[in-house]
């Protein structure tokens, strides 16, 4: 049988290697990351009070989402927010459009990925941002927010959002608000946490259904981040 590309990736990882080999390979990409750290936090920290978008890169334009998404970032950014995405397609240039349209502040974290992803044209020239490392675009997107809201996506988005709740829940990081956006996509979620993870396997606390907020406009998500910072100070994470 033909062996594919994967199959030779995968037979790679069982391959013998010396201790040599190991820490050579390792100790290079320390420092590939300490400078993917580094480029971050210099160019991050003079951005000022942000909110991260998340979503699907695989929504059109005509959908009613990206729709959502654009006129989000826009009144984001006239209450003097500025925008985080990851930067590609879908639901982050829905965002960062928004941002741009409205005079905002246009951040992209891309990812570096054999498929879909590459930067969308309404990033700032001066907040793009390249990452080979997911973990260190995570840590970006946390650290320089001062809040989340999340559209209809995939497992990225999932993996964001989950990432977030979990440094609240863990006290890793200060609470901030997370909006979730769309009431009929996140609905069975929210019950399936309820019923299963709460009552039927106490695996969370009745109070961690408290740390997101279920959103179906715009208005209404902008409004929630703004009462939350009527009473708390914009400060970063971490």
């Amino acid at each position: 049988m033909k062996k594919n590309e994967e199959d030779f990736r995968i037979a790679d990882k069982f391959e013998d290697k010396n201790w040599n080999e190991i820490k050579s390979n390792d100790s290079w990409a320390i420092f590939k990351i300490m400078s993917e750290f580094v480029e971050g936090y210099e160019k991050l920290a003079k951005i000022g009070p942000c909110v991260s978008i998340f979503g699907s890169a695989r929504t059109k334009e005509d959908h009613k989402y990206y729709k959502i998404a654009e006129s989000l970032a826009y009144k984001l950014c006239k209450k003097g927010y500025g925008v985080i995405t990851g930067g590609g397609p879908g639901i982050m240039e829905a965002a960062n459009k928004g941002a741009h349209e409205a005079g905002g502040k246009s951040v992209g974290l891309n990812i570096e990925l054999p498929f879909e992803q590459h930067f969308n044209p309404y990033v700032d020239d001066d907040k793009r941002l390249n990452f080979d490392y997911f973990f260190v675009r995570k840590v970006m997107f946390v650290k320089y927010a001062q809040g989340f809201i999340v559209l209809p996506g995939g497992f990225g988005t999932l993996d964001e959002l989950f990432e977030a709740i979990t440094l609240i829940q863990t006290n890793k990081i200060a609470k901030f608000p997370i909006v979730l956006m769309s009431k009929s996509f996140w609905g069975g979620l929210i019950e399936w946490m309820k019923t299963i993870l709460l009552e039927t396997n106490n695996n969370i606390h009745k109070d961690d259904l408290d740390l997101f907020y279920l959103a179906d406009t715009e208005e209404e998500a902008v409004e929630y981040i703004d009462k939350f910072y009527q009473k708390y100070l914009l400060k970063p994470n971490f």
